[in-house]
């Protein structure tokens, strides 16, 4: 490897509500496969928040089984990167490429990489959640294949973006989005706003989106893609939407991103007959369902976890021809010392105004 500072800055999770602004170990070692990267610009994902509100969550308290990670983790997953210097082997990336993280690590031999789902190898991991480096810290080491490299024309902050987008872009593929589709989506955060901006970029006709908190209806109502924003604590969102579908017989698609019991039955409440039905949202306790409605209405119900990692280059194709504006979403841009305050708790206040925010690491 290239000479490099002993030490870094790192922003490094302990537990809950503990997250500190550190110096580290710099990298020291370079496998002929990986890639050692410069953070530039790093979102802050709703897993991090999970994790410091009630962490560990995810975040492995003893060794990973396929990493080796453990506490304290450099947090960042969300993040676009400047290649420092790869791995002899490496081929796909060289020095000076930036480039947009992919951020899952698994063996690529087992069962499900084998069939192309990675993303659910039992051994996967996550840079910046159960690898020993994060994109919240001034150096990370990656593999080849977490590197995909950036357009021109794509910013920083847009290829930061990709790793949420490719979240939500998997949900709406599930749910059989196309041009026409009419759509639900409960939940406005970041990942429900990145539905909505790709529900619109697929050409559907007619978009619904259901959200209590009024500053996420505003910043919805903004994009200025959506049909209808609907505050479901002032408003029937299934008679609503039944009075504003054809012959009242519901949506095509509706894409749960809130995580909450209520959201997910009233998908089922709103999509028609034979319709599809996308949770995306992670739910933190079991939900209360009708299965027996599910059948009398013939629905498909889809559960995504991640996305295929094959997406990356489909995402940025997207980005890149601006019929994606993921830098929508974005509301705040923040420095690592203020992570905490500016960023956690902002996020997590009930009736903030954060969206999305991003840390800037150069």
């Amino acid at each position: 490897m290239t000479d490099m500072e002993a030490s870094m800055k790192a922003v490094r999770f302990y537990g809950k509500e503990d997250v500190r602004v550190e110096d580290v170990a710099a990298p020291s070692a370079l496998g002929d496969s990986q890639v050692l990267v410069k953070p530039l610009t790093c979102g802050i994902c709703g897993t991090d928040l999970h994790e410091f509100a009630g962490g560990p969550i995810v975040t492995p308290r003893v060794p990973h089984k396929f990493t080796g990670a453990v506490l304290p983790q450099i947090l960042g997953h969300e993040f676009s990167a400047e290649v420092i210097e790869a791995g002899k082997s490496v081929t796909r990336v060289r020095k000076g490429d930036r480039v947009s993280i992919q951020p899952l690590v698994m063996p690529l031999d087992d069962y499900y990489s084998r069939r192309g789902l990675n993303h659910l190898s039992p051994s996967m991991g996550c840079i910046g959640l159960s690898w020993a480096w994060g994109g919240m810290s001034e150096l990370a080491v990656i593999n080849d294949y977490n590197a995909n490299v950036l357009p021109e024309n794509v910013t920083d902050e847009q290829g930061a973006m990709v790793e949420p987008t490719a979240v939500a872009l998997y949900g709406v593929d599930r749910a059989k989005v196309t041009g026409g589709s009419t759509v639900l989506i409960t939940g406005a955060g970041p990942i429900g706003a990145l539905v909505v901006l790709i529900c619109s970029a697929f050409g559907a006709s007619k978009i619904f989106v259901s959200e209590p908190n009024a500053n996420r209806r505003k910043h919805i109502e903004d994009m200025g893609v959506a049909t209808a924003i609907l505050d479901p604590k002032a408003v029937n969102v299934v008679d609503y939407i039944r009075e504003n579908t054809e012959e009242g017989v519901g949506v095509d698609s509706a894409i749960e991103c809130s995580g909450f019991e209520a959201a997910l039955n009233t998908c089922v409440e709103a999509v028609r007959n034979h319709g599809t039905v996308v949770q995306t949202g992670l739910h933190v306790k079991k939900a209360l369902v009708d299965p027996a409605l599910w059948a009398l209405k013939d629905i498909t119900i889809e559960a995504t976890w991640c996305y295929e990692v094959t997406m990356w280059p489909r995402v940025m194709r997207m980005v890149s021809s601006g019929k994606l504006p993921v830098e929508k979403i974005i509301t705040g841009r923040i420095e690592p010392e203020a992570i905490v305050e500016q960023g956690f708790r902002s996020l997590l206040n009930p009736s903030g105004k954060e969206m999305k925010v991003m840390v800037n690491m150069t």
